[in-house]
């Protein structure tokens, strides 16, 4: 049992800086990146990944909750879909 403990707040603590860099680098990008890129509005991503971190940092019972859960797809869907979107259009042309 307490392997199972060590275990589920290894994994609460580490959610907690996943949903912080993920609301962070959404509060850094350019508002125009967003929409370029055909995602959502940075509003609307500041709000998803702001709210997934908040979840992330309150909820004790880590992945035991439906909540948590929610927080981390939410991080992960901006770091893995819409982050190098953005990045990307930022960048501009190679040539």
């Amino acid at each position: 049992m307490l392997l199972a403990q060590v275990i589920v707040t290894a994994l609460w603590i580490a959610g907690i800086p996943l949903g912080v860099y993920a609301f962070g680098h959404a509060a850094m990008q350019r508002a125009d990146a967003f929409t370029a890129a055909d995602k959502m509005s940075k509003p609307v991503w500041l709000g998803i990944t702001g709210a997934g971190a908040l979840i992330l940092i309150l909820m004790r019972g880590g992945p035991m909750t439906i909540f948590w859960i929610a927080g981390v797809v939410a991080a992960l869907v901006y770091i893995v879909d819409v982050r190098p979107r953005v990045l990307e259009v930022q960048k501009g042309s190679s040539w």
